[in-house]
């Protein structure tokens, strides 16, 4: 049997098994992602237990057409600017989280940065592991990341989640410890459209930021 280099398609799903084990994991990794970006302010949105939706919008810093057009590709990361794995400041460093989703779910990014008042938002689909170009949307400063349909690309991972209710449950329980750890952020849980959490910023707590 010839050795031979795997499809990126099916590196990215062997990765995302790895990366995205459950829909609580995707939310983790999305919201530490808005943390990174400076967000004051984290809105999750989940259908399903976050098998059918999970939505993260942020008011961090967004990105550029041109930064999006790259964020979905594996180890493409803003994290390591000096290239410094010693002295890392931020919770991801690695880039896979945002390909491995979409290498397993239909995924949507849609972003504004924040600093530049001139740049319009734009919006980025990887469905299946399929990268779209990047199109003009219309959205406010900051991103949002919605998934839909998560490990639809790898049925047999469908098979390991539980219940909706089970699932929703791990969700909040992961908002929640980050929540304790960003004190100085709000935070809000809707789930099945029923707000389950709704945690404003507390800035007179000591800094928790990393």
């Amino acid at each position: 049997m010839l050795i031979r280099h795997l499809p990126e398609k099916l590196i990215n799903q062997i990765a995302a098994g790895e990366v995205i084990e459950r829909p609580a994991a995707a939310v983790k990794e999305l919201v530490e992602n808005s943390i990174d970006a400076g967000a004051a302010r984290i809105e999750i949105f989940i259908r399903d237990g976050g098998a059918s939706l999970i939505s993260v919008n942020d008011d961090g810093i967004g990105m550029t057409a041109e930064e999006l057009a790259i964020a979905v590709d594996r180890h493409a990361t803003s994290k390591l600017p000096d290239d410094d794995l010693v002295h890392i400041s931020s919770l991801g460093f690695r880039g896979e989280a945002l390909p491995s989703i979409g290498a397993v779910s239909r995924l949507t990014i849609t972003s504004r940065p924040r600093n530049d008042k001139k740049a319009d938002a734009s919006a980025i689909t990887v469905d299946g592991g399929k990268k779209s170009g990047v199109s003009p949307a219309a959205h406010p400063e900051g991103t949002k990341v919605e998934i839909r349909d998560l490990f639809y690309a790898t049925p047999a991972r469908l098979k390991f989640l539980k219940s909706p209710r089970t699932e929703a449950q791990n969700i909040r329980e992961a908002v929640e410890h980050l929540a304790m750890a960003y004190p100085d952020i709000s935070f809000k849980l809707v789930n099945d459209e029923k707000t389950v959490l709704d945690l404003p910023a507390a800035p007179q707590l000591p800094h928790a930021r990393v």
